[in-house]
């Protein structure tokens, strides 16, 4: 028995080869675009000035002061304030305030349901307490 072996038609190869030249132009066609947009002067080394200013008008930031203040916050009352939803605030209190930010967040059972507060006194402690269970 022979074996014969199986040529490429040469449509097939032509394409596989004008493929090939199309990558080669388009990149080539990028790079001075690239180059173009970056600034004279401007290196690797140059300071990047970013400024993390806390926005207050923020629902966050809504939120946030809403559970500091004495009285504290019920999760409708959060609800109200953000247009977010049940799951969404008691994810942002779980997620953002407790984990993230570290506050110590509490909460207790009032006459309209329960009341969520920042205890601001031992939020600085509560990242200390984080470091020191790690080490």
């Amino acid at each position: 028995m022979t074996m014969t072996t199986s040529k490429q038609s040469g449509k097939f190869r032509d394409a596989r080869a004008k493929s090939k030249n199309r990558k080669k132009i388009r990149s080539a066609a990028r790079k001075p675009a690239l180059q173009q947009m970056k600034l004279p002067g401007a290196g690797p080394s140059a300071p990047i000035a970013t400024k993390n200013k806390q926005r207050s008008n923020t629902k966050q930031a809504r939120v946030i002061a809403m559970l500091r203040a004495s009285a504290g916050a019920t999760i409708d009352a959060m609800v109200q304030a953000t247009g977010w939803q049940q799951h969404s605030v008691r994810g942002f209190l779980a997620g953002i305030v407790r984990k993230k930010l570290g506050l110590d967040l509490i909460s207790g059972v009032g006459e309209n349901g329960r009341i969520y507060r920042i205890n601001d006194r031992t939020a600085s402690s509560a990242a200390n307490i984080k470091t020191n269970k790690a080490a």
